[in-house]
């Protein structure tokens, strides 16, 4: 799923794209991974919450997503893309 124009466009380098890559081949995305696909600018609102595994998500309707876990007060991502783009790309 190479995509060099969408490295171009984020200026987002080599390795964090090719990370990004191997996460993608690793998992099924219900939204066809629109995030990647967007250049990262369609993107579900999440926060780093200091979990190595998980980020708090921030979504108005979290139970839609197949990635969110409730727990306590709070729903969490488990999507590993969405993890990534949160803790390393800062997004």
């Amino acid at each position: 799923m190479k995509n060099t124009a969408i490295e171009e466009k984020t200026n987002i380098g080599e390795d964090v794209m090719n990370q990004v890559e191997e996460i993608i081949q690793e998992i099924k995305c219900p939204k066809d991974f629109v995030c990647y696909k967007s250049g990262f600018t369609k993107i579900c609102k999440a926060r780093d919450i200091g979990l190595d595994n998980f980020v708090a998500c921030l979504v108005r309707d979290p139970l839609s997503c197949k990635f969110s876990i409730h727990f306590g007060e709070l729903f969490f991502c488990q999507c590993a893309l969405r993890i990534y783009i949160c803790k390393k790309m800062r997004k």
